[in-house]
């Protein structure tokens, strides 16, 4: 098992500012070793203010964005365009303003009028474009994302996955849909645990006293069932990047000092 690295910062906007370099250098990296990006985009605050930061920096034209994959660890399920979309949110932020193969950026389905019922279809899609650009090295039905961006709810929620739900369960779909989630809007899509492991790094971002506990319970060993983002873990890295107040209740030995 991966033992996850912890970065903690003074505050939101640092956070977000370090969030976006470290991805800049990772992109960088990865595509002057003859890849292309797998990254796997989040929204919630910090998730939408560090492509805000992506986007403010010069350093983002060190960055081929048109060789770079995006995709969604998950999607609330409404209309195209909506802006509570969490890919209008990232256009917004970034995507429209880079120079983006529009071919490589994969979001989630919306509703075109189905209503609730038509996130099932939506998730069988999203599942199957995800089988469709798994490489035979992969070894499975989703791409090895170089980056899978996440953030959590105060719960322990993480992408659309909510404590003891039937997402949090699941072992063999790698996209569902998610009915009746305690936040609004209650239908959404979702990447399920077993695609997120699939990823070489996981990254997840926590701002906030009120992440505070479940931030600590799930560095702390819980069970994925209670606190889902527990179960969120990389192949090779799995990174906490917290600020000052979300990492409060860390213990001694897992609170690095602050950046």
């Amino acid at each position: 098992m991966v033992v996850p690295d912890v970065a903690v910062h003074a505050q939101p906007n640092v956070l977000a500012a370090a969030a976006a370099a470290r991805l800049l250098t990772r992109l960088v990296d990865l595509q002057s070793a003859g890849s292309v990006p797998k990254v796997v985009l989040t929204g919630g605050t910090i998730g939408i203010a560090m492509l805000e930061q992506v986007r403010a920096t010069v350093a983002r034209d060190a960055v081929d964005w048109g060789q770079v994959e995006f995709y969604w660890g998950d999607e609330r399920f409404l209309p195209p365009g909506d802006p509570e979309r969490n890919d209008t949110q990232a256009r917004a932020a970034l995507l429209d303003h880079i120079r983006v193969d529009p071919a490589k950026v994969f979001p989630m389905g919306a509703d075109n009028g189905t209503g609730p019922a038509g996130a099932e279809a939506a998730a069988a899609e999203y599942a199957q474009l995800l089988r469709q650009a798994a490489r035979p090295e992969d070894h499975g039905p989703v791409p090895s994302f170089d980056v899978m961006l996440l953030g959590m709810g105060p719960e322990g929620h993480t992408a659309s996955i909510f404590p003891h739900s039937p997402a949090v369960y699941e072992t063999e779909r790698t996209v569902v849909a998610v009915h009746g989630c305690p936040k609004p809007p209650p239908t959404r899509v979702s990447l399920t645990l077993p695609a997120i492991r699939r990823s070489t790094e996981v990254w997840i971002l926590a701002t906030g006293d009120a992440k505070a506990a479940a931030v600590a319970l799930a560095l702390s060993g819980a069970g994925e069932v209670a606190i889902p983002v527990a179960g969120a873990t990389g192949t090779r890295r799995t990174l906490w990047l917290l600020d000052r107040t979300a990492a409060t209740k860390l213990p001694r030995d897992l609170g690095p000092p602050v950046a």
